[in-house]
């Protein structure tokens, strides 16, 4: 006489749902991650009271040693203009977010913004925001 149960249970997991649920997560911080594009030059940057995160497209670093950048490449002082044109043609929107330095002179900075400003660009300033 044979005693075996009549239903089975079957001891496979699914994972389909798991896998699904992982993917939708994966898709989110994706997504969520390129809203913030950190600049990698040590810049020492000002503080300020209140701070907006701007969707930055094109960004001009002037460290403390007077060297420029336009989106991480070194770039010479006389060919600001043109690599931030070459950029803002690049970029879907105009934007400019300057990362400059405490200890530069203002007039390094009124002079990039000057420059993008003629170039039919928003201009922003990054700033570190008060603790």
């Amino acid at each position: 006489m044979s005693l075996k149960p009549r239903h089975k249970v079957d001891p496979a997991f699914s994972m389909s749902s798991m896998t699904d649920i992982i993917f939708l997560l994966l898709i989110f911080f994706m997504l969520t991650s390129s809203f913030i594009t950190p600049s990698g030059l040590p810049v020492n940057l000002p503080s300020s009271k209140s701070t907006n995160i701007v969707m930055q497209k094109v960004s001009v670093t002037i460290t403390k040693d007077m060297l420029y950048f336009v989106n991480d490449k070194r770039v010479a002082v006389s060919d600001i203009e043109t690599a931030i044109k070459r950029e803002l043609r690049n970029a879907d929107e105009g934007v400019v977010v300057l990362h400059i330095d405490k200890s530069v002179p203002t007039e390094h900075l009124v002079r990039v913004a000057g420059i993008a400003s003629s170039l039919k660009a928003k201009v922003s300033i990054a700033a570190q925001p008060n603790e």
